[in-house]
């Protein structure tokens, strides 16, 4: 394989490869998240705040979608991660072929059910009664353009697995830009409402796609992949690596997003208002959230690698320069959510009702920040290692155990309302991060196999 294509990272300075690495995942997760937001502000300021609930609701149902087929995608990440530090990478046509075709069953299942079944899930999560139209026709469209999300994360993750963050990025901003210009067309210009958000969402997905697809074929001689219907299939030994990881990152993404739909669905039963103020502090929350996981990207590729190689204080190093890294960014966050809420808040929706919850949520929201610092880091190196089992079993605590029932006992239970059930959200957090704080410090990871 050419060398041109690879980002080396078991030799050498790392610090600042790692930060030039992470910059362009840092803006295209931010641009990812920005069109969520344009999709959710131009929705409230032409349709109101009934749209933004349809959207939020919806769009919890489509994430989980997504992420089932995002956890595969992560696991081949780390396969190829691991397939480079071996220096076998006349394996990777193999790796891509198998992937792309577990996915291409997955994304079939997904968006059929999406369809058919839109109604039975947003009555599963209390969908506001006024909002249920609108959040059927985002969940209907954007369901049955799964199948371009699940290609691009596939070729996303074989890209990160090599080291290039730079053409991700490119895919992303052209998408990005692309949906905001459709937004203003179909839901301001057109008057289609929720559902010129949701064509506006597929359209731009994809051309992403498309985009990344032109890229693999015009360098499948480095790839080795062709394509061609012989190499869409599975080979045995990659099929049982891409499970051994793909199946539990899946299940464990999966079960975070089963997590966030239940409390949706707490908070749903509170009206449209705490609806539309949820979706918006999530939006803001994910905003920080997805633009540090981008440096989570980059010591999952940085981690493979090294594992693949044997250099262990490589992947310790990693992990320390994420968390300085993130504890700046966010900091700085922090402050402006915590000091200006209602003017964040003003920027989706004009409805009082709407903003006067914004101080309660994005103060209670915060709590969760020193716990994010601290996954940012070791998610990546678990990922990176190749214990998919160990962050499915603590995802499993996180989303089926403590943020449903955190966000119950204080939000129902002791009757704290709207801002209980923030605060059980938040706090959950912490039941992933400091098992994977202990699992970094303390135990003698540096004795696994990797998975090929």
């Amino acid at each position: 394989m050419s060398q041109k294509a690879i980002q080396d990272f078991t030799q050498g300075p790392l610090f600042k490869p790692m930060l030039l690495f992470s910059v362009p995942f840092m803006l295209s997760n931010a641009l990812q998240v920005l069109y969520s937001m344009a999709d959710m502000l131009i929705v409230g300021k032409f349709v109101g705040s009934y749209g933004i609930a349809a959207v939020m609701t919806a769009g919890f149902i489509i994430m989980f979608l997504t992420m089932l087929g995002l956890g595969m995608a992560t696991g081949g990440q780390v396969l190829v991660a691991q397939l480079i530090g071996k220096g076998a990478q006349n394996q990777l046509n193999q790796a891509i072929g198998t992937l792309l075709t577990m996915n291409l069953v997955v994304t079939a299942i997904v968006s059929v059910a999406s369809v058919g079944l839109a109604d039975c899930m947003l009555q599963l999560v209390d969908t506001p009664p006024e909002a249920a139209g609108y959040a059927r026709e985002y969940l209907q469209i954007c369901g049955g353009g799964l199948i371009f999300i699940y290609v691009y994360n596939v070729i996303a993750a074989v890209l990160r697995g090599v080291g290039d963050s730079v053409r991700p990025f490119t895919f992303i901003l052209i998408s990005a830009l692309l949906n905001v210009v459709l937004d203003l067309v179909l839901v301001a210009g057109l008057k289609l409402q929720v559902a010129g958000a949701a064509i506006a969402t597929v359209i731009s997905q994809a051309v992403a796609m498309v985009l990344a697809l032109i890229y693999i074929y015009r360098n499948r001689n480095i790839f080795g992949f062709e394509f061609k219907l012989s190499h869409l299939k599975c080979e045995p030994d990659m099929l049982k690596s891409l499970i051994k990881l793909g199946v539990p990152f899946a299940v464990r993404f999966g079960a975070i997003n089963v997590s966030m739909i239940f409390v949706a669905a707490l908070i749903n039963s509170l009206g449209v208002a705490a609806a539309a103020a949820f979706g918006i502090a999530l939006r803001l929350d994910e905003l920080a959230n997805k633009i540090s996981q981008g440096v989570m990207m980059a010591v999952s590729t940085i981690t493979g690698q090294n594992i693949g190689a044997g250099k262990f204080d490589r992947i310790r190093r990693g992990v320390y320069y994420a968390w300085s890294i993130c504890g700046g960014f966010f900091l700085i966050f922090g402050a402006v959510m915590y000091c200006m809420p209602e003017v964040l808040f003003k920027l989706f929706t004009d409805d009082p009702e709407v903003i006067k919850l914004a101080p309660v949520i994005l103060t209670a929201i915060l709590l969760h920040y020193p716990a994010l610092l601290i996954m940012k880091g070791t998610n990546g190196f678990i990922q990176g290692i190749g214990n998919a089992m160990f962050g499915l079993i603590i995802a499993l605590l996180d989303g089926f155990v403590c943020r449903v029932l955190f966000s119950w006992l204080l939000g129902i239970y002791w009757g704290w309302g709207l801002k209980g059930m923030i605060l059980g959200y938040a706090l959950a957090t912490y039941s992933t991060a400091l098992p994977n704080l202990f699992y970094f410090l303390f135990v003698p990871w540096h004795r696994r196999k990797t998975v090929i």
